[in-house]
């Protein structure tokens, strides 16, 4: 009946959880488990709590008010081209020129094009696991092999260099990093960093920088691949604005990469979406150019968070988590509770009432982990935090 390249198709795991936790709220006897009527935390999905900015706000508004209301250049409007290619160049130390940038709606629908652009049948990604549920799905959908490569827990989520190794082959044709991480919150080490460019510098293959998180990084300076010598021309550099600017409803995010690619992969996101929404793509400026100061003081609240969160995870027994060094999630191993991490997710949902995201939403070598997301306030934090240490304490010890 179906196409057989949708076959493996579903709805993601984190929206499938946010359903499941939307029907408890709202229908408080329908699992029957007496358990239903209790609120439920939230802490599943990546959606920063913060609302976007007033600036920001107004300029869309403006701009509607205008009447930027018609089709606009299916790349982005220019103004917002040129400002990303800016930024980007002065954040990466490249020289970035606006007809290397597409603005899409969102930074995912950026992944799918570009995939849909670079690979075919017979072609390997190599991406990593845990990772954005995004890339295995959209490979396989454009006929290309996924190539897997697990992150390293006791390097604090880095990457292993020697797994990387042994999957590059003659068909590989693209590498996808993602840090700051989702799902883990790692960041890469720099000798790996390092290691790595040495690795691909000189080989035939593309490489997809997902740097959505670049500005939530609690320590250290942000690098990207794509500042190394000889890197610029390879990589494909993703980055938007719903988590900096908490702007996640508004789809808004862009690539910046090759001209030729970036002609094609625009050519996609035409055919598909004909061009992002006009009067939203101002609001991109305005985030750019207008007061940075109210990121810093959402990153610091961030952190504190996160030092909540990761406290009084590892303060429950079998539980242990890593800090993390970017974005706004913590992925505490589970595997001494001897439970799956889906069950212990469904386990926190209905008898506990915290909705997390089993691991295996980001993979097969995220089994034994779950996902908290910490954007959320620290008041239901800590009640998180003790509805899981009751349970834990009740059912494991």
């Amino acid at each position: 009946m179906f196409a057989k390249r949708v076959a493996h198709l579903r709805p993601t795991g984190a929206f499938e959880f946010l359903d499941k936790a939307k029907k408890l709220e709202a229908h408080p006897s329908q699992h029957g488990t007496g358990r239903e009527g209790k609120s439920i935390i939230h802490l599943e999905i990546g959606a920063p709590d913060f609302d976007t900015p007033d600036n920001i706000k107004d300029a869309a508004i403006k701009s509607l008010k205008n009447g930027l209301t018609k089709y606009v250049q299916g790349a982005g409007i220019p103004e917002l081209r040129e400002t990303i290619a800016t930024h980007i160049a002065k954040t990466r130390n490249i020289s970035v020129s606006p007809d290397e940038v597409v603005v899409g709606p969102g930074a995912s629908p950026i992944i799918f094009y570009l995939i849909l652009a670079l690979i075919e049948a017979g072609d390997e990604v190599i991406y990593p696991d845990p990772g954005f549920f995004t890339y295995e799905p959209v490979t396989i959908f454009a006929g290309g092999t996924p190539c897997p490569v697990h992150l390293i827990e006791e390097k604090g989520f880095s990457i292993d260099l020697e797994e990387i190794k042994a999957n590059l082959s003659p068909r590989t044709k693209l590498l996808i990093l993602n840090f700051p991480h989702n799902p883990t919150g790692g960041m890469i080490l720099k000798e790996d960093l390092d290691a790595l460019v040495d690795l691909v510098r000189d080989r035939d293959i593309w490489i997809l920088s997902d740097e959505v998180y670049s500005q939530m990084l609690y320590e250290g300076d942000f690098c990207s691949i794509a500042s190394y010598p000889g890197m610029k021309e390879k990589t494909i550099i993703l980055d938007g604005f719903s988590k900096t600017y908490a702007m996640t409803g508004w789809r808004l995010g862009y690539g910046v990469m090759d001209k030729e690619l970036a002609y094609k992969v625009a050519s996609v996101l035409i055919q598909c979406n004909s061009c992002t929404t006009s009067f939203i793509q101002p609001a991109g400026v305005e985030a750019i150019k207008g007061p940075q100061g109210i990121v810093k003081e959402r990153l610091e609240i961030y952190r504190k968070r996160r030092d909540i969160i990761v406290d009084g995870l590892n303060s429950i027994p079998k539980i242990r988590c890593v800090r993390p060094k970017g974005a706004f999630y913590a992925f505490p191993n589970i595997k001494e509770l001897g439970i799956s991490s889906r069950e212990l997710a469904l386990r926190l949902l209905y008898e506990a009432g915290v909705c997390c995201l089993p691991g295996t939403v980001f993979g097969k070598f995220a089994e034994g982990y779950i996902r908290f997301t910490y954007s959320n306030s620290e008041s239901n934090i800590k009640e998180a935090l003790n509805r899981i240490k009751k349970f834990i304490s009740k059912e494991f010890t």
